[in-house]
This record gives C-alpha cells, structure tokens and sequence, in this order.
C-alpha cells in the first residue's frame, strides 16, 4: 500500500487541531496592529491555559526573576512571542494526548521530546539567540510527525519501527519511513506546522531536524534541534557517549551550522537531568 503525503493530510484538521484559543492568540501575535492586552484578554477566556502559562511562566525553567501573577503581566514583562511559545507548548501537548495508538509508550514520546526541547532552549542560550523557548518548542515538537503517523498508517509505522529495532546496524527511522512510505515524520511533522499556520522557523526545524541541508532560512536553529535530537537519546539512557547509544550521528557541520562546540555536551546533558522532571510536571501534568 502506498499513500502520498497530500492524501494522507488531507483530513488532518479531523485527526488533530490546536485550541480555538491559541489559534486566535497565534492571529493575533502575528498581526503588528494587535496589542498586547488584546492578546491577553483572549488567553485570559481559557482558566486552563490562563493557569498553565502562569505556572509555566513563574517556573525557575523559564527563568523570568519578576513573579508574574496575571497574563496581562506576563505578556507585558515577556513579550507576545514569548507568551505565544508557552502557549503552544502547553497545547501542543493537550492535543497530541488525546491520539490513542499502540505503537509507542506516550510517556517514552513526551520523555524524548522534553528532553530534545530543554536541551534545545540551552544550546540557543549558549549562543545568545534573540528567543530560546522558540528553540524549546521547537525541540518539543520535533517528532509530531511520528505521532501523526501511528495514527493515520499504524501498519506502515509498525513496520518500520520493528525494522529498525531488528536491523543491526543502527539505521535511523527517518530513512526506514522514507524507504517504506515515501516521506518521514520530519516531512509530515512540517507540514502539521504549516497546516496549524506555526512559525516559519517551526515549520523548517521540524522538517530539517534529520537533515539540516533542507533548511533554507533557518539552518542554525535546525542544526541545534538536531543535536538537540541526539543529545536526548543519550539523556534518555544516561549516556555521555554517542557512540555508546542509537542516538542519530552527529557531523562536524552540524555542530559548525549551530555555532557550538560538542565539548557543551556534558553540560548540556547535566541541565537536561537537572531540569527535566520539573518541565515534565509542568508540561504533563499541567492541569
């Protein structure tokens, strides 16, 4: 069986879509005429995101020193983009929770993209760029695709998991979903993005965090989530050593494209222990 990938999203607004309220906050940062207490008014309109985004925003993980205790404060002291990122990372993760499938464990998918996310948002501090939780949500959608996947071709996904699960030379998903399918998670994941009109940034890390030679525009910051994307499986299973895990090669372009060093390693893997049980309750247990 074959399947494009325009067939396959076609229905996808059915399958998955962000809440009515970030959509319109999304409308509204993107439009230079939108105010900030307009923004804030309109989050205010949902208690649930209201109290993620503030507990999110008060966290020592966000690092924000002044203690936010409204929206309207939030998005005065961090800005609309900023408020619009947390937003999306909290309803990200609502909507996906609601996709039953029996191919992966939901708390192994949240584990790697948390980890991938946190250690996103440390590689962008390190180099001092304008909006590390841009890189944060980033790394936490980055295998959206997947998800998107087991649900509209679980036989397909099935098959190429247990492929690479049997192949013995450590071959990467992505290739095997390319092999069988014809596109991979990373194609479909971008493509999610673009439907849900996300950032252009999100849209091409998302898309390119396998292969950074397919970002045009955004090539930094798709090489950070991709050695993000690594750094994470060794996180997962305790490990310094690349070598020592199945986490994807990474190439000395890859580490050149980003600006970094891959001696930032250690450290970024001791923050990513550090922090991420306490992002995890944020994010997962938000509620």
């Amino acid at each position: 069986m074959t399947v494009s990938l325009d067939e396959m999203l076609n229905d996808i607004n059915d399958l998955v879509s962000l809440p009515g309220v970030f959509v319109r906050v999304n409308q509204m940062v993107n439009d230079p005429q939108c105010s900030m207490s307009k923004v804030a008014e309109v989050i205010s309109q949902d208690p649930g995101l209201t109290m993620r985004l503030l507990r999110i925003a008060n966290s020592p993980a966000y690092g924000i020193s002044k203690e936010i205790d409204s929206v309207k404060k939030a998005v005065t002291v961090i800005g609309t983009e900023r408020v619009r990122d947390i937003a999306l990372a909290t309803s990200a993760v609502e909507t996906f929770d609601g996709i039953p499938n029996d191919l992966v464990s939901m708390e192994d998918f949240w584990m790697h993209s948390i980890y991938c996310a946190i250690i996103a948002k440390y590689l962008a501090s390190q180099i001092k760029l304008t909006n590390p939780d841009a890189l944060f949500v980033a790394g936490l959608l980055h295998d959206i695709g997947q998800l998107v996947l087991f649900k509209e071709l679980p036989g397909l996904s099935r098959n190429t998991l247990e492929y690479v699960l049997d192949d013995t030379e450590g071959i990467e998903l992505h290739l095997v979903e390319q092999e069988f399918m014809g596109f991979d998670h990373a194609e479909v994941g971008s493509a999610l993005a673009e439907n849900w009109h996300l950032t252009p940034m999100l849209i091409e890390t998302i898309g390119a965090h396998h292969d950074i030679t397919k970002a045009n525009k955004y090539k930094q910051e798709s090489a950070i989530v991709k050695i993000a994307n690594s750094l994470a499986v060794m996180s997962e299973l305790n490990s310094s050593n690349i070598e020592e895990t199945d986490a994807p090669v990474l190439k000395a372009n890859d580490w050149e494209t980003a600006g970094l060093s891959p001696d930032v390693t250690e450290q970024a893997l001791d923050h990513a222990h550090t922090t991420y049980k306490e992002v995890q309750k944020l994010l997962i247990a938000a509620e």
